[in-house]
Formats: C-alpha cells, structure tokens, sequence
C-alpha cells in the first residue's frame, strides 16, 4: 500500500473518530459555563479567519476589491435575514458587477 493510500485512511479514521465522539460523550460530559463561551468564541475566531483569508487572497496575495466587497454584500444581507438564496445571489452579483465595471 503507498503512503498516500495509508494517510487518506488515516485522516478517514480520525475524521470518523472525532464525529463519534460528539454521540458517545453527550450525556456523560458536562462543560462549565465558562468553557461552553470560550468554545463558542473560538468557533467564531476560526470562522471569521477563514472567511477573511478566503475573502481577501488569492495565490498568495491579495485578491483584488471586488471579492471583498462582494462577501461584505453577503455578509450585511445574511445579518439582516435574507433567505440564503438572496444571500448568495447578492454577493456573487455584487462581485460580478464590480468585475464588469473593471474592478479588480
């Protein structure tokens, strides 16, 4: 077996490993209040580093003004409560605009 097959087998078995173990510690682990809020920020830390790196490069450098504009549309109408469809149509809409107009 090649070490690629034995590392994609690997990964499956932790990715497995870590999914089950949300079901089988449910009602036998009790986390205070105070880990539940650092949890919970952290989640959101992460979620805006990949929304920001996702957002704003592109090989290695920036990705030009219209994506970032186009995630900031996506952003303010997911904040207000648009349907997800809106959403998205919103920001790809935006970026697609800005590109025609010449923005980068």
């Amino acid at each position: 077996m090649s070490a690629t097959v034995v590392m994609m087998l690997a990964l499956a078995a932790g990715t497995y490993a870590f999914r089950l173990v949300g079901p089988v510690l449910h009602g036998r682990v009790e986390l205070s209040p105070a880990v539940q809020e650092v949890l919970s920020a952290g989640a959101i830390v992460l979620l805006v580093a990949l929304l920001a790196t996702g957002a704003l490069t592109e090989d290695g450098g920036f990705a030009g003004w219209a994506r970032p504009a186009g995630v900031l549309v996506g952003g303010v109408l997911a904040w207000r409560r648009a349907p997800f469809a809106v959403v998205v149509l919103g920001a790809a809409g935006a970026t697609a605009v800005l590109r025609a107009v010449g923005v980068a």
